[in-house]
């Protein structure tokens, strides 16, 4: 898969937005991910902003090795402050060119820079649509991201070892719909997913 750099920044705006959004009343709120409460998914949300911060500068270590799924997401009493500081940051070690080239590490696993781009791209725009679903407010993904995201699930959905792990099965949708439906499909989400049911 051959993935064009991008700006990162104009995504993690908009998930800083809608974290610093959230009431307290509702980190207890369901999200599409099932594991997830409002504040896991916070939680996960910082934690791979700084392990794929730490992925583009290529300084692997701790938060580059460490799988996703290792433990349940814990959210920090200063998570207002350092979430924003750790989008911002993750945004602009993706801008160094040299991101998106030779080889890194995230979730203890090596891939190429460009596509450890395009993972975390898919990450901002499918989580962050979980965020908006879970507290009910409006959704545009940054198109570029968009675009990268669904390219990349895309490449991900055709792969015949994709069997579980991350992915949850594709759900259907129609090569119609919006691109942000069809990369909310591929990423095993349902569209009209709720958090009342």
């Amino acid at each position: 898969m051959t993935t064009t750099p991008i700006d990162l920044g104009p995504q993690t705006r908009l998930v800083a937005r809608l974290a610093a959004a959230v009431t307290d009343e509702q980190l207890t709120a369901p999200t599409p991910c099932p594991r997830y409460a409002v504040r896991e998914l916070l939680g996960h949300l910082h934690g791979l902003s700084v392990a794929f911060r730490d992925a583009a500068r290529k300084d692997l270590g701790p938060t580059t090795d460490t799988s996703p799924d290792a433990a349940l997401p814990e959210l920090a009493p200063g998570w207002r402050t350092e979430l924003p500081r750790a989008l911002d940051e993750l945004a602009d070690a993706w801008r160094d060119p040299a991101a998106w080239t030779g080889t890194t590490r995230a979730g203890g696993v090596d891939l190429p820079g460009e596509v450890a781009g395009a993972v975390v791209a898919d990450e901002l725009v499918i989580h962050g649509w979980d965020l908006a679903r879970a507290t009910d407010r409006p959704y545009t993904p940054d198109p570029a991201a968009l675009k990268s995201a669904h390219s990349f699930l895309l490449a991900a959905a055709a792969d015949p070892t994709r069997g579980g792990g991350i992915f949850a099965p594709a759900v259907p949708t129609p090569a119609t719909a919006p691109l942000l439906d069809r990369a909310l499909g591929l990423s095993g989400r349902e569209r009209e997913w709720s958090p009342v049911g």
